[in-house]
């Protein structure tokens, strides 16, 4: 039997880096933010995950300067295991609990590509669990996918839901990742579960989305649907870089985190300076629903054969980058984004606009 116990949720201020020794500064005040979120939180139900929002470790400045993929790869992307991964094992291990986090990665057989990557720490600093991020903030965000290495991938890891969403069995249940705009998409949420998910990291989302109520709809959609936890902290403020003296509200808030029946069981709404989110989470509790709920445990209902007919087309062309870097915003706009577009609407899924 697994205890219920506290998920925490750090919502930090954070610095955009130039270089991979300036994560070393966000990991100080993720450091000091942890011991003030487990000061309160760790009254009541004790606290067995700890959660780090995308972005806390390096930033988004590759997205918002434009920043050469092949340079920020060599020059900022961090490799899983490696000293950040060491000094936020210790960190798990000092508190007793695992840590779900993110970074943008390299993979040792890429060089010149960067990934972004969902990671599991347990208490005995052990990376139990790497999860490559399938869907990106498109058009800025040009870390590459899976998919866009889709024929290599599935040669080297399978055609798999593990090779695509991997999930931990682990002592506080089953943990899976779906990143930031990976939970705007309905097959994430799926995947893990088919593939037993129970508690789901899903982090972080910038405004105008937090703000216009998609972050949320999108948190508790997936978790209804799929009967799974989702914890779901933001960023906090976000400097640019170390030396900008005025930070930017990019993520706007809207931390929680949800039950398997959609209902908010922690939140945390300010963005004013660096905080946490807090909730309990009951593995027994979502399991027991899951063998009894006659209507509302949905996956053993899913009718597979009519789902596979919604996709038999393909949509967003796969294998991008195998013979190329990721280029810049303007040309993947105009050389793919465009594309899309338009494929749809001959497709005559969509009506053009008068």
């Amino acid at each position: 039997m697994i205890e219920p116990y506290t998920a925490v949720g750090l919502i930090p201020t954070f610095w955009g880096i130039r270089e991979r020794a300036d994560i070393a500064h966000n990991l100080e005040h993720l450091e000091s933010l942890t011991t003030a979120a487990f000061w309160l939180s760790n009254l009541d139900v004790p606290v067995k995950l700890l959660v780090i929002p995308e972005g806390a470790l390096q930033g988004f400045n590759d997205e918002i300067l434009d920043v050469d993929h092949v340079d920020f790869a060599h020059h900022c992307a961090i490799d899983l295991p490696g000293p950040e991964t060491e000094r936020l094992g210790r960190l798990a291990s000092r508190w007793g609990v695992w840590i779900m986090a993110q970074a943008k990665v390299r993979h040792p057989e890429w060089p010149d590509l960067f990934f972004n990557a969902g990671f599991v720490l347990s208490p005995d600093e052990e990376l139990v669990l790497v999860h490559y991020k399938l869907n990106a903030l498109l058009p800025v965000e040009r870390s590459v996918s899976p998919h866009d290495l889709f024929d290599w991938w599935v040669d080297r890891y399978g055609r798999t839901l593990d090779a695509f969403w991997p999930v931990a069995d682990t002592p506080i249940g089953r943990l899976g990742v779906m990143m930031a705009m990976e939970g705007c998409y309905p097959e994430n949420g799926r995947g893990l579960a088919l593939n037993g998910a129970e508690v789901v990291y899903r982090a972080s989302l910038p405004v105008p989305f937090t703000e216009n109520d998609v972050f949320e709809i999108t948190n508790r959609a997936r978790a209804l649907e799929n009967n799974f936890y989702v914890v779901a902290p933001n960023i906090g403020g976000y400097h640019l870089h170390r030396e900008s003296p005025t930070p930017i509200d990019a993520g706007g808030g809207a931390s929680m985190i949800v039950n398997h029946r959609g209902q908010i069981v922690g939140k945390q709404f300010d963005t004013n300076g660096s905080t946490f989110v807090s909730g309990v989470v009951d593995i027994e509790a979502l399991r027991h629903h899951r063998a009894s709920a006659q209507i509302s445990s949905w996956a053993k209902d899913i009718r597979a054969e009519l789902a596979q007919i919604v996709y038999e087309q393909p949509i967003y062309p796969k294998n991008l980058y195998l013979d190329r870097t990721p280029p810049h915003h303007e040309e993947y706009r105009r050389e793919i984004l465009a594309r899309q577009v338009e494929l749809m609407q001959e497709r005559g899924a969509w009506r053009r606009p008068g």
